[in-house]
């Protein structure tokens, strides 16, 4: 069951008639998914991509070698190039990229903690880049930067 913050963005993308799609690491598609429980998200949801490993990345949404290896693969120029890259063969109004660390193994250093999360939307020609830091469980974590995401989107359109 989607929360209600994504409730209410779904409800107005369909009210604005708008669609969204999706390129996730961190979330692993759970964010197309709570969007998909929304009561016509049919009207709206183009669909979405998991790229988790960074082979992912490189191979499927042509994160140019050796970005990852400078940067990270959870990182704010990581997720911005999948975000535009996705965005470029989905024809969709809004596009989300999200990648993060929900839990120890990752990139995460004092600077960038467990619980880091990196969101870039496309709305055509405008974009927003954040960076979050959540706390909890690494499924508390997704939740939260799924409802950030449906925040951001409901401010803007």
């Amino acid at each position: 069951m989607a929360s209600d913050k994504v409730t209410a963005c779904c409800q107005t993308l369909i009210e604005k008639n708008l669609t969204i799609s999706f390129a996730e690491s961190a979330s692993a598609g759970k964010m197309c998914y709570e969007f998909s429980t929304v009561l016509n998200s049919g009207k709206i949801l183009i669909g979405g991509i998991v790229c988790y490993h960074s082979s992912m990345k490189e191979d499927l949404l042509h994160i140019p070698w050796g970005t990852i290896e400078q940067y990270s693969a959870e990182s704010a120029e990581v997720t911005k190039l999948m975000a535009q890259n996705f965005y470029r063969y989905v024809g969709s109004d809004i596009c989300v990229g999200l990648t993060g660390l929900t839990t120890p193994g990752g990139s995460e250093s004092e600077a960038k903690p467990v619980g880091t999360i990196f969101i870039h939307i496309i709305f055509g020609e405008k974009q927003i880049a954040k960076r979050y830091e959540f706390k909890g469980s690494p499924e508390s974590i997704i939740n939260q930067a799924i409802d950030v995401v449906a925040d951001l989107i409901l401010m803007e359109i």
